[in-house]
């Protein structure tokens, strides 16, 4: 784990609806910078505020699992990337892709709650 002293210095909204978010660190130290080497590009957790943390909340960091796969994107954000390229090669009268995605959506819930009993 990461532990820096840091700014945030800015953020801005992209249009998938995250968040770019814009640190300033304090001078990191040699072991600090290697890992910021070794963990670019890779998904992680962050975590900011404005006191230290103390122990037992760096206990709780230190157990966080991500549920994502190697290139960083979760299962839903999977399905919902998959949906957006089937809607560009076909977009079935949609203008738009979030009622594009609530249609096929609707359809994959449907299917699966005709399966119950």
């Amino acid at each position: 784990m990461l532990l820096i002293g840091a700014q945030l210095e800015s953020y801005r909204s992209l249009k998938d609806k995250t968040l770019k978010l814009s640190f300033e660190t304090q001078e990191p130290n040699p072991e600090q910078l290697a890992q910021i080497a070794k963990t670019s590009q890779k998904f992680g957790y962050l975590a900011f505020k404005e006191d230290n943390f103390k122990t037992d909340e760096i206990e709780v960091l230190n157990s966080l699992k991500a549920d994502y796969d190697e290139k960083g994107k979760s299962k839903s954000q999977r399905l919902r990337a998959v949906l957006y390229k089937n809607f560009e090669q076909e977009d079935l009268g949609y203008k738009v892709f979030d009622d594009y995605y609530n249609r096929k959506m609707e359809e994959l819930i449907n299917h699966f709650k005709g399966k119950l009993d």
